[in-house]
């Protein structure tokens, strides 16, 4: 795997990166966004999650000036999104969910081709080129037309077509959709390096493994609303269902485990109990300390504790919110 080493920090502005207030679109009498607020501070990560249809990408496409907005105000680097839309372009990078490559190109003419459209002059254009192709272990593959590449290679030559000029603010949009897993993680590295260095990325994405890696705060999308916000683990610890897992070994120790915990959630299949609680050393202190005063040894436990997609099931509204209702919590 390629080690990425960015170019010197930048000095961070004053302000945060991106405010929105009351962002609002419709498109006919669908209400795609019903009057969103964000505030994301210059050199982190914020991802925005959502099920399909939430209105991640018009989010998206609104702050990048792509599409107008209905209502509402926000500002990017600095300038207004309604007046002056030119100043938000010159602050920001933009990589779709699909790599906005020119296949008959090689990989250092696209990036050529990207410098000369944001007009930097020539000399400053092919050095900027050869870093970038550096920067992202492509320069082997520079004189290489871009329908030859294989799709890591693809997102990798996208992203540097975004950085060329130096965003400020880059919005990625479902970055590693399609990707094997060693291209994700080298894409996740590659966006660390970039924060690192005090640029801010904007994420959506659908994997959650993905927000929980990168994401510095978190929020959620449903029915055209901020349903939560936070960091990771501030999200993680609002829903319930901490809980630790044991397995008996036989049918009459799991008879005694049923009775020293008559509110635990039963497997009768597996021999096993599900105990909710903190999962913390005193919840599991606790366990230990009435499995033995009832006598009965555990073939194995399991400690388990809510990640993002038990968040985002029970934040949109597709969680089972009784699963909890028989379980007992450890005294």
């Amino acid at each position: 795997m390629p080690t990425f080493v960015m170019p010197a920090p930048r000095k961070a502005p004053s302000g945060p990166a991106i405010t929105v207030i009351g962002l609002r679109k419709s498109y006919g009498k669908k209400t795609v966004l019903d009057g969103i607020d964000l505030t994301i501070p210059t050199g982190t990560v914020f991802a925005l999650l959502g099920p399909n249809g939430a209105g991640k990408t018009t989010t998206v496409e609104i702050l990048s000036t792509l599409v107008g907005a209905d209502g509402g105000q926000a500002q990017i680097a600095g300038h207004d999104l309604a007046t002056d839309p030119d100043g938000v372009r010159s602050a920001i990078g933009v990589t779709g969910q699909f790599a906005a490559l020119d296949d008959l190109l090689t990989a250092e003419e696209n990036l050529l081709l990207m410098a000369d459209l944001l007009r930097l002059p020539r000399a400053q254009g092919r050095a900027r080129a050869r870093e970038l192709l550096q920067l992202f272990d492509i320069a082997e593959a520079a004189g290489k037309r871009a329908a030859a590449f294989s799709g890591g290679m693809r997102r990798r030559l996208d992203l540097a077509m975004t950085l060329v000029g130096d965003p400020q603010v880059i919005f990625l949009d479902e970055p590693t959709t399609g990707l094997d897993p060693r291209s994700r993680r080298t894409m996740w590295d590659t966006v660390r390096g970039l924060v690192a260095r005090g640029t801010t990325v904007f994420l959506t994405t659908q994997y959650l493994e993905e927000a929980d890696q990168l994401a510095d705060r978190i929020a959620v999308l449903d029915g055209g609303r901020i349903v939560a916000e936070g960091s990771p683990d501030e999200l993680k610890s609002r829903i319930p269902g901490s809980h630790v897992r044991l397995r008996f070994a036989d049918p009459a120790g799991y008879a005694r485990a049923c009775a020293a915990f008559p509110r635990a959630g039963r497997d009768e299949e597996n021999l096993a109990l599900r105990i909710a609680g903190d999962a913390g050393l005193d919840a599991l202190r606790a366990v230990i300390d009435r499995l033995d005063a009832a006598g009965v040894p555990a073939a194995d436990f399991s400690v388990h504790t809510p990640d993002l997609d038990d968040v985002f099931l029970a934040l949109t509204g597709t969680a089972t919110t009784s699963r909890l209702a028989t379980e007992e919590t450890p005294r």
